[in-house]
Formats: C-alpha cells, structure tokens, sequence
C-alpha cells in the first residue's frame, strides 16, 4: 500500500523553464544588460547554455559575458542577483497545487528530493507556497548524496518513518528520478508532459499531474 508520495522539485513541482525565463526577462530588463533586439537572444543563449540546470550559473554568466560583450556587471553580480532573486519568479506546473492539496487531504505524507544547492533550492520551494504540506524536504547538498544515489531516497524512508515499497516517487528524470528511485524499490511515475522520453522503466507515464491522483486512485 502507497503511503508516501515523494517529489522532485525542478521540472516537476516546479516549471523551471518558465520560472527561468520571467528571471531572466526582468534581469536584462533591470540590468539593462542588452539591448531590447538582443533580448530574446540572450535569454535563448542562457537556456542553451543552462541545459536543464546541469551548469552552475557563474560559468553561464561569464560566457555570456564574453559574449554580448557586457561590460557595467560581472558574473559575481550577476550570480548574486540570481541567487537572490529567482525564487520570486518560480511557479509551479498547472494543477501541482490540486494535486498536492489532495494528495494531503487524503492523508498520504508527502516529501521531496531535490539534488542541488540547499538555500536555493529550499527558497525557490518555499516560493510555491507548498511547504506546510511535507514533512520531509531534502536538498543535496545539505546531505552530501545525490540522487540517483540509492542513500538519498532511504534518507527520505527514514524521516518519513517508511519502506520504500510504500512509496511512490514523481520525477521527470529517467535516470536520477525514475531508476534512483526503482534501485531501492519505490513505485515510480515519470512527469513527462512533452513526452520526451522515449521508453521509460518508470511504472507510469503522465502528461498531466491530475494523472497522479487517478493512478492513486484519488477522486
């Protein structure tokens, strides 16, 4: 029996492609870092350049620095603007708050397992308003494993007081997600709206999350 319903945060709860590109539009905008022909350029550039968040941010900026030959900023600053600020422009996917309110209310626990840096990703989570609604949040960095390590989604059982058969992970990665979660025995359900992926050994498939509570079987 499904006890535990545990999340990723980027690109799952939350639309990071969207939420990126608002930061990215109101800081060349502020910063008036090029002019408004090069605009979608450069934030096209930055996204190319991000590649899904696998890139820490220092490297983007001082290549695109170099590139758009900006002179009034230097990636320190805008590095800093970036940690500050992103989370005031993070939104999550349509129906995410539905989803986790109902998952709530019908008294699955909830939890989340995001690789990454701690203060960031927690504020960027805390920016879509779902904290009261988990009782275990788990970032990277502040453990020291990352996901797909097997460790990572253990660390999750343990707080949440739970064996992974009991769980369900929702990521849309098919190898830090899906197969991490798998290794130690979770059901798994691959978010996958612009059907990216392939094949998948996730147990499901969803295109939208309003699927995750008719998998559950929640009404």
């Amino acid at each position: 029996m499904i006890q535990v319903v545990l999340f990723d945060l980027d690109q799952t709860l939350l639309d990071r492609t969207s939420s990126l590109k608002a930061f990215l539009n109101w800081q060349v905008n502020f910063f008036e870092l090029v002019t408004i022909q090069q605009k979608p350029q450069f934030i096209q550039r930055f996204i190319e350049l991000d590649n899904n968040g696998s890139v820490w941010k220092d490297q983007i900026y001082a290549q695109l620095i170099q590139e758009f030959q900006i002179s009034s900023y230097s990636t320190q600053a805008l590095l800093k603007n970036y940690i500050q600020d992103f989370n005031k422009f993070c939104r999550s996917f349509s129906d995410v708050d539905l989803v986790i309110y109902s998952l709530f209310k019908a008294n699955f626990s909830l939890g989340l397992i995001s690789n990454g840096k701690t203060p960031f990703q927690e504020d960027n989570f805390k920016a879509l308003g779902l904290s009261e609604y988990f009782s275990s949040v788990i970032v990277s960095e502040a453990v020291g494993l990352r996901k797909p390590h097997p460790e990572i989604f253990q660390l999750a059982c343990q707080q949440l007081g739970v064996i992974p058969q009991h769980c369900v992970f929702v990521g849309d990665h098919e190898i830090a997600d899906i197969r991490g979660a798998k290794a130690l025995g979770m059901k798994t359900i691959l978010f996958d709206p612009q059907q990216k992926e392939t094949s998948t050994q996730a147990d499901h498939r969803v295109k939208s999350f309003q699927d995750i509570l008719s998998i559950l079987k929640i009404k």
